[in-house]
């Protein structure tokens, strides 16, 4: 068998130059390329590890004065509030959402 490269001849300076540029260009490609998926990997194994806490299912029981009764809830981002009606007056009750610890209490009251 005779060797296929045997025949061809030397590139002119000229096309060597393109060859060249070609090949540095494909090589910033595939780097250009690697480092966004190991980008886009970094962030979803972020991601993945940080929300581990998330699935835990927490199960509270949270206590309200006699005569007291929830009138609304609502949820926020990692918040939850809730509207109680104690003895005539409305206050907010805000708990965490990830551990139900209350976070906040917000009282109303009417100007003397």
């Amino acid at each position: 068998m005779s060797d296929p490269n045997a025949d061809e001849k030397p590139l002119d300076p000229a096309a060597a130059r393109i060859v060249s540029r070609i090949r540095l260009m494909m090589v910033i490609s595939a780097l250009t390329t690697l480092f966004a998926i190991v980008a886009v990997l970094g962030v979803v194994s972020y991601r993945l590890l940080r929300s581990e806490g998330s699935a835990v299912v927490s199960d509270m029981t949270a206590m309200l004065p006699k005569g007291a009764r929830i009138v609304a809830t609502a949820v926020a981002e990692d918040r939850i509030a809730v509207t109680v009606e104690v003895n005539g007056t409305l206050e907010i009750r805000t708990f965490d959402l990830r551990t139900l610890k209350q976070t906040g209490r917000l009282r109303f009251a009417t100007e003397p």
